[in-house]
């Protein structure tokens, strides 16, 4: 991205998935989360703006703190009858959400701000992917989520990138669902020239 030293590459989110991602990936990278108060969906009427609007509040809350790098965050929710589909608040409500999930093919968009320091170069862009949750048993349900794998994780789900026996990915990318869209990424990267970002050894 036009400098002749690599660029440090800074995670403005605390989630393990993205890093896994990021790490297996083979980007050298730190770890600030933005520490926003994230909005609800209320009033976005489309999940693209949605995701578009958080992705960008958080690089903006880290690239103030960050004096040179490129700071990369990123925001993922589901999107099924018109509504977000975010974090569950509890175990009732993840509840709540995997039977709405249940049977049915729903969107997951992660939006998705790279920001430079110091220029304050901005590139934004949103990747959908499309995903059917299992309807599940009462004991099944009883069963995950007593796995707590709801937690933190928007649609109270996180898929398993081989054979998940609930979350089958019908279209779009997979590291789209776990959090960060590494294809689209690394597209965005070498065209911007920030191949410069540095990699580990």
């Amino acid at each position: 991205m036009g400098t002749s030293a690599p660029l440090r590459l800074i995670l403005a989110s605390g989630s393990p998935a993205r890093r896994e991602l990021l790490t297996r990936a083979g980007y050298t990278f730190t770890v600030q989360p933005a520490h926003i108060e994230e909005p609800t969906g209320a009033g976005f009427t489309d999940p693209r703006t949605y995701v578009h609007t958080v992705a960008w509040l958080k690089a903006a809350a880290v690239a103030s703190q960050v004096p040179e790098g490129l700071v990369l965050a990123a925001d993922t929710v589901g999107w099924l009858d018109g509504q977000v589909i975010g974090k569950p608040a509890d175990e009732a409500d993840a509840r709540r959400i995997l039977n709405t999930l249940g049977g049915r093919e729903h969107e997951l968009w992660t939006g998705v701000t790279l920001w430079r320091r110091p220029d304050d170069l901005q590139i934004c862009w949103q990747e959908k992917s499309l995903v059917f949750f299992t309807k599940l048993t009462p004991v099944e349900l009883d069963g995950y989520l007593a796995g707590r794998q709801w937690q933190g994780c928007s649609g109270a789900y996180a898929i398993q990138e081989k054979d998940d026996p609930y979350v089958h990915l019908r279209e779009g990318s997979m590291s789209n669902v776990i959090g960060l869209p590494m294809e689209s990424l690394e597209r965005v990267l070498a065209s911007a020239d920030s191949k410069r970002v540095e990699i580990a050894p």
